[in-house]
């Protein structure tokens, strides 16, 4: 027989409807409730039907990723953390990318699957901000400056740079150069501020930036800009790659000649040679939080904005 919502609220010893709105991913529940039913739930197989839920709810459960690639290292990380945390509060998840018709089209296909709301991934952010968003599509977007019309949820990119930068200095380098991001990423330009910020609260000369796509390729491409850096900030861990095979190539070792310095800390990062210092980004944070502002407005919230702090990582590459 199967087991029924009443089955679990009398494992669990709650309401029938407590047990409703944790089915139904609702905010408002306490969390050690939360955990009690879930527990409950996963103790006696209980599954709650989708196509049941749309019909009571008029909501479908499932929630849409829109992003301009997943070719970064990044945004796979990402996808990954969103997809875990969709998933935590019973939600599926449909992914597009926005190709060349443009993010328009990319709200309209996630409206012809039915999503109840969508998150807006990194440098897909500056293109939701060109547009109006469709009335009846709540949007969180990841890395944007403030916009009433929607919730936001970032990484603190400026403060992760600025102790970046701060501790270069520590080591005693009278100035640190940067390979920056793209012009038009919102991340990129905030790092970029934080670089900025911490030379000049330091009285330290700014010097000027070299500017990449992300790639490791244009990391390496960067170097020959660098030929009087002795320390650098680099705007990812892919460009540091990059810078770091470069700087091998041109005879100069890191540390001993030029330190460096990532931000991300992706997976492999410790396994660079050296070992890379790197900002570490909380992409399982940022996933879980930017999730839970989606439920939270489809459950009919306001708008928020949430900054995931960043931490410097400290390995062999610049120490």
């Amino acid at each position: 027989m199967p087991v029924s919502m009443a089955d679990v609220a009398a494992a669990a010893g709650v309401s029938a409807q407590t047990v409703s709105r944790v089915a139904n991913g609702s905010p408002r529940v306490d969390p050690a409730t939360r955990a009690r039913v879930e527990k409950a739930m996963g103790d006696l197989g209980y599954r709650m039907h989708r196509a049941a839920r749309a019909l009571r709810t008029g909501q479908t459960s499932t929630i849409g990723l829109v992003v301009s690639t997943l070719a970064s290292v990044g945004n796979s990380r990402m996808l990954q953390a969103i997809s875990e945390a969709a998933a935590t509060r019973d939600y599926a998840l449909a992914v597009v990318t926005v190709g060349e018709r443009g993010i328009r089209d990319a709200f309209a296909r996630l409206r012809s699957q039915g999503v109840d709301g969508a998150v807006v991934l990194n440098e897909a952010t500056e293109l939701a901000r060109d547009v109006e968003p469709p009335g009846d599509l709540h949007l969180v977007v990841v890395d944007s400056p403030p916009d009433e019309r929607f919730s936001i949820v970032q990484t603190d990119h400026a403060g992760g740079a600025r102790a970046a930068v701060e501790h270069l200095l520590a080591l005693g380098h009278d100035t640190v150069h940067h390979v920056a991001g793209p012009a038009r990423s919102f991340a990129a330009a905030e790092r970029e501020r934080g670089w900025r910020a911490a030379l000049a609260d330091a009285g330290r000369r700014t010097p000027e930036l070299v500017r990449g796509d992300w790639t490791s390729a244009s990391g390496h491409a960067a170097v020959s800009a660098l030929t009087d850096a002795t320390a650098v900030f680099v705007a990812n861990d892919q460009m540091a790659l990059g810078a770091l095979r470069a700087f091998a190539d041109a005879g100069r070792r890191v540390p001993e000649d030029v330190a460096v310095v990532g931000f991300d800390d992706i997976v492999d990062a410790a396994e660079y040679r050296p070992p890379l210092t790197t900002v570490r980004q909380d992409f399982d944070a940022l996933g879980a939080r930017a999730v839970a502002a989606l439920v939270a407005a489809i459950e009919g919230g306001p708008h928020t904005g949430d900054t995931v702090p960043a931490t410097l990582v400290v390995r062999a590459s610049a120490r």
